[in-house]
């Protein structure tokens, strides 16, 4: 790796290209490869056909299925997209009930809410504090108009594996459809579907070194009547999903799966113990939490919240790592993990979780920097938080005066917002003669809002009362480069300046 680029634990979010698979895709690119139109009667559709062809059957052969049940499409999204909208619609006229996991991937819970605006019902089952649905717990859920459960074989955050095997007998013996997002396990867990009581499992290139923009949905032969199209025109991949294939991609996508196929004897044993490595330098901090702990798990996923910081404060000083703060799809939010909060964890630790996850090019000496770097933030975090009463809280960041400090003239103080929220503010200011003397503050909160509360308590000092809230949140915001999501959060810091003018004689 070179020493400048960052050490690489975000494997569940995407994965480098393997070099060979490149190879592959580049010989279907240019005039000299096969880059025709797998639909066209000519030698050069001919090629492209073949090269499907190939592809499909080393996809297939990685979960064990037979090429025919293998339908091409740009991903784990738009698989799990076609076998919800589509086993749910064509399976309407024996029920509307439809069953899931609050622990589900957004690609899997948003189809279910669409349906729910569509005349369907769906239930969203909690899991056990480990994030593992009990089968009896399904069982009970289950109704005679019950048509489609989908469940997820390995979580996209924690790494937690369910008993589909179970889950999914229960579906078979009532003909339920059982359908499977299966992007976290396929190419990294052994995979048999015609072992198991699956109908419908969707997986993708990219989490296995291929190329993004092409995936895979197996359809069982005894599924295919119970399974509608949603889209139309051109009526490939046995009219399932039509439009042109993208041979490149699907090339690349079948060697992906033949590599991880060949690896599967010892690969998930070397991430196995890559993830052991961390966890136990990671342990010995106190208050971190393993999320997940004691269920089965996939080995390449590990998920810790640590208790005492901010998570986005976390994630911005690891420098020279890149990780997760929760599920990539849904980082950007700056919210709480749904996943955690599913399991338990309060607003504050599922915020300062981090997801590390390890693929193919992951080295112990990867491992030992991450320990190193989330030891060293965490710990600088913590010894930031003053040891004064008032800022008791952890992760409280800034300087109050001490009870017992001499202070000259009056002190005024105002605060608003709560740890439990996740952005909680007080200031602190000495008045005398109608201005501000001087002026403290404590701030429990994202990097914005700490950068915020800091620059503007540096603007106090000689104001008046009346003049005390120097403009206003949208003010700051552009001053400070906050982004408009993180607004609301200034509203709490303008609410703790007016609670100091209302305490102000």
């Amino acid at each position: 790796m070179n020493d400048a680029a960052p050490v690489y634990l975000d494997y569940a979010a995407t994965t480098p290209v393997d070099p060979r698979v490149a190879r592959e895709m580049q010989q279907c690119l240019t005039a000299e490869g096969d880059f025709g139109n797998a639909s066209s009667a000519h030698a050069y559709g001919a090629a492209a056909a073949a090269r499907i062809g190939r592809a499909r059957a080393q996809v297939a052969a990685l979960v064990g299925a037979d090429a025919q049940e293998i339908t091409f499409t740009s991903g784990a999204t738009e698989s799990n997209n076609l076998a919800i909208l589509g086993a749910a619609h064509a399976n309407a006229h024996r029920g509307r009930h439809l069953l899931t996991l609050r622990t589900e991937h957004k690609a899997v819970l948003d189809p279910y809410r669409h349906l729910e605006k569509s005349g369907f019902t769906a239930t969203y089952l909690t899991p056990a504090r480990n994030g593992v649905l009990e089968p009896a717990v399904l069982a009970a859920a289950l109704r005679p108009d019950t048509v489609l459960v989908s469940i997820m074989y390995a979580n996209n955050e924690t790494g937690v594996l369910q008993d589909i095997r179970a889950l999914g007998a229960l579906c078979r013996e009532r003909g339920i459809v059982f359908h499977s997002d299966c992007a976290q396990a396929a190419g990294k867990l052994a995979l048999d579907v015609h072992a198991l009581p699956v109908d419908l499992v969707s997986f993708t290139a990219h989490k296995l070194c291929g190329p993004k923009g092409v995936g895979a949905l197996y359809v069982a032969r005894s599924a295919r009547p119970r399974l509608w199209p949603v889209s139309f025109g051109g009526g490939q991949e046995q009219g399932l999903r039509p439009g042109t294939l993208p041979t490149h991609q699907i090339a690349g996508f079948g060697l992906a799966c033949e590599l991880a196929h060949r690896e599967l004897s010892t690969e998930p044993a070397r991430l196995e113990a890559l993830r052991v490595r961390l966890w136990e330098g990671l342990a010995t901090l106190p208050d971190a939490h393993l999320n997940g702990a004691g269920a089965p798990h996939a080995p390449g996923i590990l998920n810790v919240s640590f208790g005492g910081v901010d998570g986005e404060s976390l994630i911005s000083g690891l420098e020279g790592l890149a990780v997760s703060a929760g599920a990539a799809c849904n980082s950007e939010t700056g919210e709480p993990s749904y996943v955690l909060r599913a399991l338990g964890r309060d607003s504050r630790l599922a915020e300062s979780s981090l997801r590390f996850s390890f693929g193919r090019f992951t080295r112990e000496s990867d491992v030992d920097f991450a320990v190193r770097a989330v030891r060293r933030q965490v710990l600088r975090l913590r010894s930031m938080s003053p040891a004064a009463p008032i800022a008791s809280v952890p992760g409280v960041v800034g300087a109050a005066w001490p009870p017992e400090e001499e202070i000259a003239g009056e002190l005024v103080a105002g605060e608003a917002g709560s740890p439990a929220e996740g952005t909680w503010v007080r200031f602190q200011l000495r008045v005398g003669a109608g201005k501000v003397k001087d002026a403290r503050f404590l701030v429990l909160g994202c990097p914005h809002t700490m950068d915020t509360v800091a620059w503007l308590c540096a603007q106090l000092p000689g104001r008046s009362r009346e003049a005390l809230v120097p403009g206003s949140p949208a003010d700051w915001a552009e001053a400070r480069a906050v982004p408009v999501e993180k607004l609301g959060r200034l509203l709490v810091v303008e609410d703790a300046l007016r609670a100091c003018r209302a305490r102000w004689a």
